[in-house]
């Protein structure tokens, strides 16, 4: 009996000595080195009351970018994917799309065909499988969808396809007083049904591109349908725009992890006081995907990262968290 009771007694204390580490650790998914050590300190220095750098609780605004940032986005962005099957589905009622561009090029799952046609091909995507429903329509639609559809690569929800390392840094900064946000070129309505969930982060701070909507009374009950019209495109340098319509305050962090958001993290760390922008390399390519400069997916038109980026992140000082050296895990555990 001693010797059960001791071998208890030295579980237990593991337990709990690996539960102190954790503690002591805000970000235990992320490998020590340089950059662990920037964000750690960055937090410390704007939190710490009568320091040089300390910034009050309400101007603590953190933006992040989603696909690629958040989460995983190739071999193409996730509301694309949603797009397409929304194609497969509604074809049935359309039977001219079997020889209509670029409803066929869905149909005949030749994604690469539908990408070369261009934005105008994308848009006649966007408009048949986006609009003409009410907005709460299109909310059960996306939240339907997210909750069966999985990743084509790693067989799990595209909402276990986010990065653990990104959801620790977004709890890190909620506990420490930050409001963090996400400021995405993928549609603002299609993110919010799901990103409280996903991130902790609620409806109201998840900035987007949209499409037209107008107030309609329907059946009797006042509705907003959405409109085959783009209204505003939350990419490059429409995201300071955006942040400026729906934040109202310059963030001090910046978050993400491509040509795209090289406004937004300009805009971020131009302002006075401590600031942090931040980019995801993806050079990981057995355990997500290596794409960029030096990438294995050099043609990429999805989540672009040029050389210049590259430079201009050295110098204004921008921190660029490599996948595949700062990240100790990607994923969450299955």
């Amino acid at each position: 009996m001693r010797s059960r009771n001791s071998s208890l007694f030295v579980v237990a204390a593991i337990a709990c000595f690996a539960a102190a580490a954790h503690a002591a650790d805000p970000l235990p998914s992320w490998n020590e080195g340089p950059i662990k050590q920037s964000i750690i300190a960055f937090v410390e220095k704007v939190t710490t009351e009568g320091g040089p750098d300390f910034v009050a609780e309400n101007e603590r605004i953190a933006t992040f970018d989603n696909d690629g940032t958040l989460w995983v986005e190739q071999p193409m962005y996730t509301q694309l994917a949603f797009a397409l099957d929304r194609v497969k589905a509604l074809a049935p009622q359309h039977p001219e799309w079997k020889t209509t561009q670029p409803y066929k090029s869905v149909l005949d799952g030749d994604v690469q065909g539908l990408l070369a046609m261009g934005d105008k091909a994308l848009l006649a995507i966007v408009a048949v499988t986006h609009a003409g429903m009410t907005s709460d329509d299109f909310e059960k639609i996306v939240t339907d969808w997210i909750a069966t559809a999985e990743h084509p690569r790693f067989k799990r929800p595209y909402t276990e396809c986010v990065y653990q390392p990104q959801l620790e840094l977004l709890a890190y900064l909620r506990e420490n007083g930050f409001k963090t946000f996400i400021v995405s070129g993928g549609g603002i309505e299609f993110m919010r049904p799901w990103t409280e969930r996903t991130y902790g982060i609620p409806k109201p701070q998840v900035v987007g591109s949209s499409i037209v909507t107008e107030f309609q009374i329907k059946d009797g009950k006042p509705v907003l349908i959405r409109l085959p019209k783009v209204n505003f495109i939350d990419d490059h340098a429409g995201k300071p725009v955006g942040i400026g319509q729906h934040i109202g305050q310059r963030p001090i962090l910046a978050f993400g992890n491509s040509a795209g958001d090289r406004e937004m993290l300009e805009y971020t760390t131009g302002g006075d006081g401590p600031r942090l922008g931040l980019l995801v390399y993806h050079n990981d390519a057995e355990r997500e995907y290596a794409y960029g400069p030096a990438g294995g997916l050099p043609d990429s038109k999805i989540g672009t990262f040029p050389e210049e980026l590259m430079d201009e992140a050295e110098k204004k000082g921008w921190l660029v968290v490599r996948m595949k050296d700062d990240w100790k895990q990607v994923f969450p555990a299955e």
